[in-house]
Formats: C-alpha cells, structure tokens, sequence
C-alpha cells in the first residue's frame, strides 16, 4: 500500500514538474552586437598563445594605485570559486576590478569538495514529495549551470556515469522513475540518458559491486549521468583567467579593515596586509564584494562588529583509497544508507574518493576529519562492496566547509539554504554565499549585477561568462595529449647530476594535458629543456616542471600552494605529498629566490598542513582496535 502510494505521489510529481518545465525557461542569453565584440575580446585576450598573468608585484602595485580619487569599480575579497568568478565577471564588463585572498585561490571549501558538478537529484527527490517548487527551482538552474562548467572548463571537467545499486524490484522502479524525471528537468543540457542494467550486467561494469546486501541480493542497478572536475585547478584556472581579464588578484593577502567615508559612512575600500611581505598598503573601491565562504561572518563583522551572522557551517568529510575499489568511468552513489545519508565512491585521478558526512561544525582555518567520520564512511561503502573495506587503505582524509547560507534580512531559521544570497546588510559592502560549486558562475553573475546598482557603475557590456571558456579550455580537445606523447621528452637529472632523456608517456602526457589543457606544451617545454621531466612521486604523474610552471604562471607562491592545490598530491596521498616535499621545495625556492631559514619554514608549514589529512599512517587510533599502521 505504501509502496502503491509513493508511486502514484511520483506520477502526479512527473506531471507537476512537466508543467513547471514549461515555466522555467532555460536561460541562455543571446549577445548582443555591443556584447559580442567585446566577447570576441576578452577571449582573445585569455587565448593568446603569448599571454601571461601579470606578476605578483604588477598586481599588489595595482591594488596599491587605486586612490580615493581613482578607486576600482570593485574589490572582491576571498579567491574561492565564487570570488575569481566574480572577479572574472566584473573584469570582463570592462569594470576596474581587485581581487584579494588571505590564503591562497582555493584554499578553503572550493578545494574540499566532492568534486561533482551537479544539478542535485536529492533536491529533485524533496521536490517531489513536498511539492516544493523552489527546490525544483534550484535543480532546474543547477543542472543548466552544470553543462556551461563543462563546456567552458573541458580539459577540467566531464561527464561521469554514477551507478545506483538496486536490492529489490521497488528500488529499480523507484530510482528509474526518478532518474528519468532528472533527465527530463536536464532537457537541452542533459549530459547522456540514464539507464537500466541487469544484476550481470552491473558486476561486468562494477567488479567490487557486492552481489548481496542487507538480506537481499541485488536486483539491477540505475547508471545516470553528472559532471566531475578537478576544483581547485578550475578555481586557480579561473583566477588566471580573471588576471588577465584585466583583474588585479592577489593570494595570500588579507583585508585587516575597511575603509569608511567619514560622512555616509560608507564602505570605500579596505586596508590590506600581504601575508608574505608582512607590509599593508589601503585600496579604494567603490563596492567590496565580500566572498569569503565559510568566513563571510568574519569579514561582515570588519565593518560592522554587531552583524548578525549569516553562515550556518555544515563539514563534509571525504576519504581517498586505492583505485581498485571503483573501476575507471563509473561511480557508485548510494541515495539512503541506513541512517539516511549519501554515500558515494567515485574514481578521480587514478584513486577513488568516497564520502560524504554532513554534520553541523565550527569554522576553523584547517578543519580536519574526525576518525568516527572516517569510520562512518569505511562502514557505509563496505556494505555495498564484496572487497575488504580497510582503514589502512586510507591515503588521505580532508573535512570541507560548506557555507549554508541564512538571508540576514529573513524572518526565521527555515530560511538556511543550499540555494545562494546576495545581500547588502552594510552600505557598500555586498556579501554573497551559499550556492555550490556547480553554481560559481551564476552566483558571480548576481553578485556584480547587484554590484553595478550599488556602486552606480558603467559597466561596458552585459555578462559575457555563460560562454567564455577559462585559460587553456578553447581549443583543447580530449586527444590533445597524443601531440606532447609523441612530439617532447622528460629530462631528467640523476642523483650525481648526470642528464638521461625519457619518454613522455601516456600517463605524463594525459595528466598535463588535462591539468593545463592548451597550456599543457609549456610545462612540456620546460621538462623538457630544463631538465625538470622526473615525476615527484613515484606511482603519480606530476613532473617535476610543474612545479616551476606554477610558480611562474599561477602564482603558487608555497610549498603547500603546490601539493594542494596546483597539483592535487597532498588530496590524493598524504604520504606520497610528504615525500616530494623537499624537492617540491627547492625548485620553488630556486623560483622565488628563498633563503635556508624560508626553506626550513617551508618545510615545517606544509608538513604541519599534511596533518590536518588523516591518511592510515598519520591516524590517531583511540578505540583499541586498530594499532599504527
């Protein structure tokens, strides 16, 4: 009876959702002439072969040169993904923009996260059987959202086939439905058509796929569609692209307070501290655009120490193992475990990463993961899996930040969502959180479209971000890698300094193609000709040249900057990070000229960061059953 009832509440929801379809239009603006040519542009520009972002000086004595007299037309504050796509928005309306980030671009939740980009089909589920249009709202504006990242972000970003596991002929009825109905809100944008496959059939695809689960054996399993991408390389893609856009980005400076006019009161600018030098300087802006994540409270209280806080924070929890217990192009995704959470295991460069928690936590510079959560995790996917689930398997642990977002000006509690909120709550001070990663470019598009009525600003023309592919994304294409295979070598110094050519294989080759996309040639070239082709760690593709690519070109101006965020090491392997510390060190610090003492302090910085991963060699086993692995 209960079943008969939630199927037909499904069939009336099919209907609902169909006429809602015809209500929400998908928004897909057409340029206009003016639009167009300053696109054509601003592409040029992001695409020239010569192109490089403007130094780190160039850009600190930019910020410096806006006066009271001549302020920017903006100044973002935090380099998340919401903030280097604001700055790229605002910069490609031809607005004089700054972008400061106290850490370093991504440094926070946008390099913490599941690394899928998608529309929300547990959204879509609340949709239904509370016949909730505005959860609808945000599933239809997500997955419109989720096709444009892919498009504009290609060599970061593709479509991954996600297999939900079916043990009884409900649930192949029940997921089937419901996917069909996520394809159907997909329309125009859907990524590939979900489908059935057989008990056989799964097992083919998912070896490790358990045949039998809580008492019953499995039925089939539902295969849909969503986007994955590498996040903190597609936010650093798009602070770069923001710079030479024309934005003056800054990491690793901090606003320490904001300017005010003396008369209205007016947020005018802020003072600014670049955490390298230790040396403070003030900017003029216009607005400020505060994108701080999960620390949006805490730069809101810089101008107004009694503002109410708006981040309610919520920490996910995800771990990596071993490629073998996914295969390579299909993930798992577990709608309800027994407690009602999500579960997921999904292949990601060579390892596979599962999750997720979600649990209420206090914001923290460097949250870590709880080993309960880590445990949490291990247990849940062991009930879906016919592979030994070990704790020792564990290569790295991180806990992520999620900003839930409250309205300051809304009534009650119920208002915290997963949807975003642009608000003005202090005059010149515009706060924009919320959302999520498949929604960086549209929150962005809100937040400068409220900037412009704030400041009075005179923007050149319309938004131009729907289309405009980030730094190495026009013209990449998925055989790009077979041109550095076949037309450079690795160089690589022994130990006593002698020189040994080798070859650039397949795995090197598909790694910085898709990590550079047409960029990729210039870390090829200085493998190449600098003698910097040997990989940093063994088992994993990162070479060697990478690391003073980044420093030259993507301001990666740490070691930590480096294994977390440029490269993806310390994410991937903890360990295996650690190890290529010390040569990851001195190629940087040949780069920026440090010294023994800055080299030491280095050292000592990233290894007190590889901590915060809990991988199975750096685990605090309290509970009397495991011992130091």
């Amino acid at each position: 009876m209960a079943t008969a009832t939630r199927l037909k509440g499904f069939g009336a929801a099919v209907i609902a959702v169909a006429g809602a379809y015809g209500a929400l239009s998908l928004r897909d603006p057409v340029l206009s002439e003016n639009d167009r040519g300053h696109f054509h542009s601003i592409r040029k520009k992001i695409n020239d072969v010569n192109a490089v972002v403007p130094s780190r000086e160039v850009q600190e004595s930019a910020l410096m040169g806006a006066s009271s007299a001549n302020p920017l037309d903006v100044l973002v504050v935090g380099g998340g993904a919401t903030g280097c796509g604001v700055a790229l928005d605002a910069a490609s309306r031809g607005l004089r923009v700054g972008l400061v980030e106290r850490e370093d671009f991504s440094s926070g939740t946008s390099s913490r996260s599941t690394k899928l980009i998608h529309g929300g089909v547990r959204y879509l589920e609340k949709a239904v059987f509370n016949f909730d249009y505005g959860q609808l709202k945000l599933v239809f504006h997500a997955l419109e959202e989720r096709k444009q990242v892919i498009e504009n972000a290609p060599h970061l970003c593709h479509a991954l086939p996600c297999m939900t596991p079916c043990f009884d002929w409900f649930e192949v009825v029940y997921y089937w439905i419901g996917l069909k109905l996520y394809d159907l809100v997909a329309a125009k944008r859907l990524l590939h058509l979900s489908r059935y496959y057989s008990a056989q059939e799964s097992i083919e695809l998912f070896p490790t796929l358990a045949r039998k689960g809580k008492d019953k054996s499995l039925k089939g399993t539902v295969v849909y569609y969503d986007g994955q991408m590498n996040d903190s390389r597609l936010n650093v893609g798009l602070a770069c692209t923001a710079a030479l856009a024309g934005a003056a980005v800054l990491n690793h400076a901090e606003v320490v307070a904001f300017l005010k006019d003396d008369v209205t009161e007016r947020i005018i600018g802020a003072r600014i501290r670049n955490n390298l030098s230790g040396k403070e300087f003030d900017t003029y802006a216009k607005v400020v655009v505060n994108a701080a994540g999960p620390f949006c409270d805490s730069v809101r209280k810089l101008a107004n120490k009694d503002a109410q806080p708006m981040i309610s924070p919520s920490s996910g929890v995800h771990i990596v193992l071993p490629d073998y217990y996914s295969p390579e192009g299909m993930g798992l995704i577990v709608p309800k475990t027994k407690d009602g959470r999500v579960v997921f295991m999904l292949p990601w460069l060579g390892r596979t990463i599962a999750g997720t928690t979600d649990s209420s936590t206090t914001i923290t510079m460097l949250p870590e993961p709880h080993e309960d959560e880590i445990q949490f995790i291990l247990d849940a996917i062991c009930d879906y899996l016919n592979v030994k689930v070990r704790r020792a398997d564990v290569l790295s642990a991180w806990s992520g930040i999620r900003p839930l977002a409250m309205d300051p000006s809304a009534k009650n509690t119920e208002s915290i969502s997963r949807d975003h909120v642009v608000s003005e709550d202090y005059p010149g001070l515009l706060t924009v959180t919320g959302g999520k990663w498949t929604t960086y470019r549209s929150m962005a598009e809100d937040a400068v479209d409220a900037a412009i009525k704030s400041g009075k600003l005179s923007p050149t023309n319309g938004c131009l971000t729907n289309h405009l592919q980030i730094v190495g994304g026009d013209g990449w294409d998925p055989a790009s890698f077979t041109v550095l295979a076949q037309q450079y070598v690795r160089m690589k110094k022994t130990q006593n300094g002698k020189v040994v050519p080798g070859i650039m294989d397949s795995a090197a080759a598909k790694h910085l193609s898709q990590a550079y996309g047409t960029l990729a040639e210039r870390v090829a070239t200085i493998a190449q000709n600098e003698n910097l082709g040997k990989r940093l760690a063994h088992g994993y593709p990162f070479l060697e040249a990478e690391v003073a690519y980044c420093a030259r070109y993507e301001y990666c101006e740490s070691a930590v900057d480096f294994i977390a965020r440029r490269s993806r090491l310390a994410f991937l392997d903890t360990d295996a990070a650690g190890r290529a510390l010390p040569r990851v060190i001195q190629i940087l610090g040949a780069e920026h000229k440090w010294d023994k003492s800055r080299q030491k302090q280095e050292l000592q910085k990233a290894r007190e960061f590889l901590v915060a991963f809990k991988s199975s060699k750096n685990a605090q086993f309290h509970d009397g059953k495991h011992t130091g692995l």
